[in-house]
């Protein structure tokens, strides 16, 4: 079969124009701020697009890719729920790019790379969410973690092997976005973030706290007046009042970063919250933490997700032949094979192979969940 010619490619004389002008508005972004043409560049030097920054190219290629497609159809907390309107994985990347859109143009930092780490974030997460990751951990001698999956899906995975060949700083922000239990505004100070990076640390957490609230509303397990009260006298007891008062405080805490005056270096700017707003926020995650995130954990949904992600485990070890053949593109050995493979599948779709192999192992709790 022949090859189908090259398309042939017509270039205005304006072409060459844009990304100057692109690269010009870059300059006038706070001093803080990253810029696509001073990046610390990708594994794989690339010829530069005429028309897009190398952010912007990051966060397209992100989009058009196979896993970014499957998060429409993983869970984000609660698992293939029945209803239509509960939050997926592919919802709470749109509201954490919105969320961190609208900080990092208030502090006049740069809008493109927190897009494309906030597309490019949660792109490792299994089918079932944490219930998922937390059995591939305990399944796997080297442990399992989204955030690392995600990098190794950019990296390694995605476009039959090859990667997308990210630049460093979307690439450093996606592997560095998850937070421990506990202050998520603590960092690792042996790793510092970008500036941007820290916005998709925050903006990640405002968005999954707000819309896991409503998610768990919906669900009849939660009342806005069950909330701390604290919390709902500093954070407001709206959805909108909650993330309007965590976005603009975060702004308003954060403003050094905006480089809004003549930079000092004695100050390294941060983006944080305010001391009582910042309260507020981590009182509200502890609480999530104790009264929804560990109860669902707990639930017959999560037992049944558990078993369904150890039986498939455990038989693509046994039978690595039944893995497709690009995820041995690296001489990766069966277990790692296994984990790629398990956990990029979707919640459906795991569901549908585990049926496949023990008929009836989701007992109907996932009636809703088409199986063919």
């Amino acid at each position: 079969m022949e090859k189908s010619a090259s398309p042939r490619v017509i270039h205005s004389p304006k072409v060459p124009e844009v990304k100057l002008r692109l690269e010009s508005l870059e300059d006038r972004l706070s001093p803080y701020a990253s810029r696509s043409h001073l990046s610390r560049g990708r594994e794989r030097p690339e010829c530069p697009s005429p028309l897009r920054t190398e952010f912007q190219r990051d966060r397209d290629r992100i989009i058009h890719t196979n896993a970014f497609r499957r998060l429409k159809h993983k869970t984000q907390v609660f698992i293939a729920p029945a209803g239509d309107h509960y939050v997926t994985r592919l919802t709470h990347t749109l509201e954490v790019a919105q969320i961190g859109r609208t900080i990092a143009r208030a502090l006049n930092l740069n809008e493109d790379l927190v897009e494309a780490m906030a597309h490019g974030h949660d792109l490792g997460h299994t089918p079932f969410g944490h219930v998922g990751e937390d059995t591939l951990h305990q399944l796997s001698e080297s442990g399992f973690a989204h955030s690392a999956q995600s990098l190794r899906i950019v990296e390694r995975l995605e476009k039959d092997g090859e990667g997308l060949n990210l630049t460093w700083e979307v690439r450093q922000g996606i592997v560095c976005h998850s937070k421990p239990r506990g202050d998520f505004l603590d960092q690792d100070s042996a790793k510092p973030l970008t500036l941007e990076g820290q916005i998709l640390r925050v903006a990640d957490s405002v968005a999954y706290l707000n819309h896991d609230i409503a998610d768990a509303i919906r669900a009849g397990i939660l009342k806005t007046e069950d909330l701390p009260a604290e919390v709902n006298e500093t954070l407001g007891t709206t959805h909108s009042q909650r993330i309007n008062t965590l976005v603009t405080d975060v702004v308003g805490a954060s403003w050094d970063a905006s480089g809004d005056g003549a930079p000092s270096p004695d100050v390294t700017p941060a983006i944080t919250m305010s001391p009582i707003v910042r309260r507020a926020a981590n009182l509200l995650r502890e609480f999530m933490f104790q009264e929804v995130y560990l109860p669902l954990g707990r639930t017959k949904e999560s037992a049944v997700a558990r078993e369904i992600v150890r039986l498939l485990f455990q038989h693509f070890l046994e039978c690595p032949e039944e893995i497709p053949h690009p995820y041995f593109q690296h001489e990766e050995d069966e277990s790692q094979a296994a984990l790629d493979y398990l956990s990029g599948m979707t919640d459906h779709y795991a569901i549908h192979q585990a049926e496949l192999l023990q008929p009836g192992i989701s007992r109907g709790v996932f009636s809703r969940v088409p199986l063919a």
